[in-house]
Order: structure tokens, then C-alpha cells, then sequence
């Protein structure tokens, strides 16, 4: 009895996917004059410290620096009070319902789900920029003109948010209350490292 060799064909062909990597951009390229998201966002999609610190020296802005500043020094007190921001007015509350908070919140959102930032200068809807209004911050720390009304001030901080693009009125939001990490990937070592001229402390 004669037995047949059977031969098994084996596949040459690698069913086996092979993963699919995903590139992500170490351009540090932003549009002329970025706001200050823009920059945040870009620092803290950065994956190394060395990056991080190259993207802010790049766009080193004394605005950016007053923002770390008012979030990162823990001797800068907010007198603006902890939390959500109401409108300024009885007529804004009952059109709008929520906060204001509420309502930068879902415009950032919208942003997010659209794609549409209004980028830097691209933005033609007349907003003012951190980049203008930081010089004003003092007023809402402890030591910043502490003879103003404290409602003054708090009214003061509510035209500043309606009148800033809403993810930039989102950072001062989260600055206000020394929250900017909850958002953004960024500490006060590499803030440090890129701006040594930064003294901290002892400043209320």
C-alpha cells in the first residue's frame, strides 16, 4: 500500500496588519501675532520639556509672561471671586441661561466640534486679544489698584471676557482661579526654564 505525501501550501501572503502610526507635527509654525491659545496649545502638544521650552522662547510674548505669572506665583492673589463668572447684568442672565462661564464653555466646545478657531489674525470679528489686555490684569490681583470697588473690579473682569475671543476669555478663566494645567500640558519648570527673566514670588 502506497500512501501519498500531502503537501500543505502555506501562505506567503502576512495577514497580520501591521499598526498604523500616527505622525504627529513638531512644526512650531503658528500664524503672525498667534493669540494666546494658540500658543498654549501648541506648547502643550509638544511631547518633550526641550520642545516645550523652544515653542514658548519662540513666541515669547510679555503677555504670556503675565499669565504665568497671575497663574503660576503662588504670592499673586486673585481678588476676583473662585469659580464660575455670572454676566454683569440682570437682562444678560435671563437671555442667557447659566453663567458666563457656561457660555465660554459651549463657544469653545462649538469651536472644537467645528474646527473653526478664527486663528490669530484670521479672527475678523473685532475681538480683543490677552495680547492687548494683559497690561489690566493687575487690577484683579491683590496689590493691583486695591483702592478700586471691588464690584468695579468684578464688572472690570466680565467686559474683559465678552470682549476676548472665547478660548482666550477660557485661559483667563482658568488663570483667575491658577487652573491653566487642568487644560493645558504646561508646568512652572518649563515656563521657568524658557523665561528665566521671571522672578517669582513676593509679589502681594
Amino acid at each position: 500500500m502506497t500512501t501519498k505525501a500531502t503537501t500543505t501550501k502555506t501562505s506567503t501572503s502576512n495577514t497580520t496588519k501591521k499598526p498604523r502610526t500616527v505622525k504627529v507635527s513638531t512644526s512650531l509654525e503658528l500664524p503672525k501675532n498667534p493669540l494666546a491659545f494658540e500658543v498654549l496649545d501648541l506648547v502643550s502638544k509638544q511631547r518633550s520639556k526641550a520642545k516645550k521650552i523652544e515653542a514658548l522662547k519662540k513666541y515669547e510674548d510679555m503677555s504670556l509672561k503675565i499669565l504665568f505669572v497671575w497663574n503660576f506665583d503662588e504670592s499673586v492673589v486673585s481678588v476676583l471671586p473662585e469659580g464660575d463668572v455670572p454676566y454683569s447684568s440682570y437682562d444678560e442672565q435671563t437671555v442667557n441661561s447659566g453663567t458666563l462661564s457656561t457660555k465660554i464653555s459651549q463657544e469653545t466646545r462649538r469651536m472644537y466640534e467645528t474646527g473653526s478657531f478664527s486663528m490669530g489674525v484670521t479672527d475678523q470679528q473685532g475681538r480683543t486679544t490677552i495680547r492687548k489686555e494683559a497690561k489690566n490684569f493687575y487690577f484683579f490681583v491683590k496689590g493691583g489698584n486695591d483702592g478700586m470697588n471691588k464690584m468695579r473690579k468684578e464688572s472690570m473682569f466680565i467686559n474683559l471676557l465678552q470682549g476676548l475671543h472665547p478660548l482666550e476669555a477660557e485661559i483667563v478663566c482658568l488663570v483667575k482661579d491658577k487652573k491653566l494645567s487642568d487644560k493645558y500640558n504646561l508646568t512652572q519648570d518649563v515656563v521657568a526654564e524658557a523665561y528665566p527673566d521671571i522672578q517669582w514670588g513676593n509679589r502681594s
